[in-house]
């Protein structure tokens, strides 16, 4: 098959769709198929050789303080041209905007099928960059009808399914392709531990919690360092790592610093090595991830490949494959019962080492998997097409 990916960030950026698109363009491509990603430039020039599938970027314009670009692909004549001498099969949205439309617009000139993942709450992201209500319906509306001019649509959990399909007027079919993750579980747990302790200076005996992603007010850091420390002023002693980068990176420094927290929170950056990233994980007692945002973030599958639970806040559509003391944890949304909680786990051991097992058994799965459900997607709406009646 010949496969289109449409995306609207791609690397050198990290995110969790960029990891999603990697992913499913690796095996795809690895199982003999023909995968073009189409996505735009990035904020700094990248050598797009190093992928095994082909990519094709548009321009874009970079916004002062943001970490994404705006692609602008219509403008691109280059990009317009390739994408034009492109024989596709099958066109796969991961972004409902300016390169999603434009996938959109080629499927439907060519009668090919159309499907996409639904990656975000992006009401959210509206109704924090636009202010005026009337453009976030706009916004809104304008997200429906490409989602809506889909044969198929996937989320990633029930709890996401649901949103778009009873609050945001889905009508497209929609079933759940759940996320997953290239990491495998380590075994040598010491050699991990040691590694980790040197790599960042910490004790043996340290507690250590662990936040990865991107470092913003968006995935609510600033809730759980104020958290943090009220669990310090309880005489919980912790170390948390915070890994990754973003644009908020510096406001949230000063806020730990503000709060006295300089030696209990250590912001160490992006990792991107693989093998370093699951040895992060392996040494965290606990993986803290306060995000109302996302929809099923792989940093929690992550984490649960090497038996780290997760705590959650009640009300994430991130955990809707989470059970509360069974496969990982949930505190209300307070700064003071997400301390509290932690206390809660951190004092009964048997229950903390029955859900860590647990989240590795429930929430762990390969892209191996998930990549042969969407193989199989293509190959039946591929199938539904050539059969269907000439007119």
């Amino acid at each position: 098959m010949k496969i289109g990916f449409f995306v609207d960030v791609f690397y050198p950026m990290i995110d969790g769709v960029i990891k999603v698109v990697d992913n499913y363009a690796r095996l795809l491509t690895e199982k003999g198929n023909d995968v073009t990603v189409f996505c735009p430039n990035g904020l700094t020039k990248h050598d797009d050789s190093v992928y095994p599938y082909r990519v094709v970027r548009c321009e874009s314009l970079s916004i002062d303080k943001y970490d994404y670009v705006v692609p602008m692909p219509a403008l691109d004549a280059n990009f317009m041209n390739e994408l034009r001498k492109c024989e596709l099969d099958v066109a796969h949205i991961h972004s409902p905007f300016a390169v999603g439309m434009i996938g959109r617009t080629l499927a439907k000139k060519r009668g090919i099928p159309i499907v996409a993942t639904i990656h975000s709450q992006y009401k959210l992201d509206f109704e924090r960059n636009l202010k005026l209500k009337k453009s976030v319906e706009l916004a809104m509306r304008a997200m429906m009808q490409v989602f809506n001019a889909c044969d198929e649509c996937y989320t990633v959990n029930e709890a996401i399914r649901r949103l778009y399909v009873d609050e945001y007027g889905l009508t497209t079919p929609c079933y759940i392709r759940p996320n997953a993750t290239a990491h495998t579980p380590i075994e040598d747990k010491m050699s991990a531990y040691k590694f980790v302790n040197d790599m960042f200076s910490l004790k043996e005996a340290d507690l250590v919690f662990l936040f990865v992603g991107r470092i913003n007010f968006l995935k609510n850091l600033d809730f759980l360092i104020r958290s943090l420390k009220v669990l310090k002023d309880k005489g919980v002693a912790f170390k948390t790592l915070f890994v990754g980068n973003g644009q908020d990176e510096d406001e949230l420094k000063e806020l730990a610093c503000e709060l006295g927290l300089e030696k209990e929170i250590i912001f160490c950056g992006k990792v991107e090595s693989k093998e370093t990233l699951e040895k992060i994980y392996a040494r965290a007692k606990l993986f803290l991830f306060p995000s109302l945002y996302d929809t099923n973030s792989l940093v929690q599958i992550e984490a649960a490949c090497q038996s780290t639970p997760t705590l959650f806040l009640k009300g994430a559509k991130t955990a809707g494959t989470v059970t509360e003391n069974v496969n990982g944890f949930f505190a209300e949304q307070s700064e003071e019962a997400y301390a509290e909680r932690i206390i809660e786990i951190l004092s009964d051991e048997e229950l903390y080492n029955r859900v860590a097992a647990n989240a590795r058994k429930d929430l762990y799965r390969t892209w191996n998997e998930v990549t042969d459900m969407i193989e199989n997607d293509y190959k039946r709406l591929i199938a539904a097409k050539e059969n269907q009646p000439q007119i």
